[in-house]
């Protein structure tokens, strides 16, 4: 029998705590525009370079308007974590 989890789900009103990956540069004085997550470039000789953002959002609703920003800035979107489910 399965082991019962204490984690309650996920609704809209939830607040998380994720991690946005987007392959580009995301300077940091972008932060308040992208609801004050931390902003963290990884650099390569291969790639362009890849943001990382992480920070704790109130809702859904906040988590969608940092990903219409990215894509308003034509930044790709190469993940998502809700780092809390775990």
């Amino acid at each position: 029998m399965a082991k019962p989890s204490s984690w309650k789900g996920l609704k809209l009103t939830t607040p998380a705590t994720y991690r946005i990956r987007v392959q580009g540069r995301l300077e940091n004085s972008w932060a308040d525009r992208v609801a004050g997550m931390a902003v963290t470039v990884e650099s390569s000789a291969v790639q362009s370079g890849v943001s990382t953002l992480v920070g704790h959002l109130p809702d859904q609703a906040a988590l969608s308007g940092v990903l219409n920003t990215l894509y308003d800035l034509h930044l790709p979107l190469l993940s998502v974590e809700n780092l809390d489910e775990k």
